[in-house]
């Protein structure tokens, strides 16, 4: 494209911009000193951000245009290297989590909000399994969330199971929902899917709101009991029936955040190794026909049904997990937590990150849960920062940051057979 041509485009984004901006950031009511609204302006920034647009996409038309004048688009020398050293960053990765309590200088914050990001790694890799596997959008996914949590909170009230019981239970019932959420949407697919997983997502915030008799309505559930380790409570007092007293320790409420640390690592650990190894199953295998073409599936025999549920059951199962634990961690919970938002967020994650990819969606949690919080000071102009920072990724990174990832079937040698090559599969 050349230079009159990129400018008109450029133009053309900007008065867009302007569009856009004029109304959400150039007009803001706020609070006159006598107590009555007046009308604020802020043209100066409307113009700032709009001259963004317009360099921003002026930039983005020159360089998509010299880029498909390329001859070529074989990999460089420089790609080659990165794709080496990025068999190292999930080593790199898993390391830096398992000492992070022990890097000096992370205090209480910096473990709440490392409790935070792989939380959101687990719900990733949990809707990786339907979205990035199955290729089944789910758009309710928080549903399963809402469902392990509830499930825990009033398992331990009404029952006194511990943790350690009402966690598997809590996972069980979230396949539960899942299955049933299956069902229905059997024969749909694409955007009639979504619409429904999104409706299933509102049925269940909704039957917590009203089913106040059980769920605790609008006030929410409070005093879940806290996990222990091996029976030892976390407790300020010390003494020897405690976690302090038992190991000859100070007592500290930084014990139980540490914990808790290693217990949601653990957790996530243990999610990306059961999808691990289900991808390499001929279930995985099933699930990666289907995200490609179904009618070729059900030719080749592979039963779709129990291919879907199965996708949305251990899909579910992870997501009641972590809602589980995200109980156990607050203490409290109630319906505002478990909002179509969440679902949003977690599904972005997995889309930036790069379908299928497991090391993506941790990098795409850890830069927009973590990220997020570096832009906490910004107020109202840290959402800006966040939807800004996802275009530039979508425009250039389309598949996610992570677009490729290992193949669950590779050619490992070549043999001839009746005078033909053919290679033989390794899972």
């Amino acid at each position: 494209m050349n230079l009159p041509a990129a400018l008109k485009d450029a133009a053309l984004g900007a008065l867009v911009a302007l569009g856009l901006f004029a109304p959400l950031v150039g007009l803001r009511t706020d609070v006159a000193p006598g107590g009555g609204l007046f009308l604020r302006t802020r043209w100066a920034d409307v113009a700032i951000l709009c001259g963004l647009v317009f360099a921003g996409r002026l930039a983005l038309v020159l360089w998509t245009g010299r880029r498909g004048l390329r001859p070529s688009t074989a990999p460089g020398p420089w790609t080659a290297r990165l794709q080496q050293a990025g068999r190292f960053f999930a080593p790199a990765m898993l390391a830096a989590a398992l000492v992070l309590p022990a890097i000096p200088g992370i205090g209480r914050y910096e473990l709440d909000l490392g409790i935070l990001v792989l939380t959101y790694v687990m719900l990733g890799w949990g809707l990786n399994i339907v979205v990035g596997l199955a290729g089944l959008l789910d758009l309710g996914y928080v549903a399963f969330y809402a469902v392990g949590a509830y499930a825990y909170a009033l398992l331990a009230q009404h029952f006194g199971l511990s943790f350690w019981i009402g966690l598997p239970l809590a996972g069980i019932l979230a396949a539960f929902a899942g299955i049933l959420l299956g069902f229905p949407v059997l024969r749909l697919r694409g955007d009639y899917l979504a619409i429904v997983t999104l409706a299933f997502g509102e049925i269940i915030r909704v039957l917590l709101i009203n089913w106040a008799s059980l769920t605790g309505g609008p006030n929410g559930i409070g005093g879940i009991p806290r996990p222990s380790f091996f029976g030892l409570p976390f407790s300020m007092a010390g003494g020897e029936g405690t976690f302090a007293g038992f190991f000859g320790l100070e007592p500290s409420p930084v014990h139980r955040v540490i914990f808790l640390y290693y217990l949601i690592l653990g957790l996530a650990l243990l999610t990306n190794w059961v999808t691990i190894r289900l991808r390499r199953q001929p279930l995985g295998r099933a699930w990666e026909a289907l995200r490609e073409d179904e009618i070729a599936c059900r030719a080749l025999g592979i039963n779709v049904t129990t291919t879907k549920l199965s996708a949305f059951a251990l899909g579910a199962m992870f997501g009641g997990f972590a809602g589980a634990f995200f109980a156990t961690r607050q203490a409290f919970i109630s319906p505002e937590s478990f909002t179509f938002i969440e679902s949003a967020i977690i599904l972005a994650i997995v889309v930036l990150g790069g379908l299928g990819s497991q090391v993506g969606v941790a990098v795409a949690a850890l830069v927009m849960i973590g990220g997020f919080e570096l832009f906490r000071d910004l107020e109202e102009w840290r959402m800006l920062v966040f939807g800004g920072a996802m275009v530039v990724i979508m425009v250039l990174r389309p598949r996610g940051l992570v677009g490729t990832r290992t193949p669950s079937i590779a050619l490992r040698e070549r043999r001839a057979i009746g005078g033909d090559l053919v290679g033989e599969g390794r899972g």
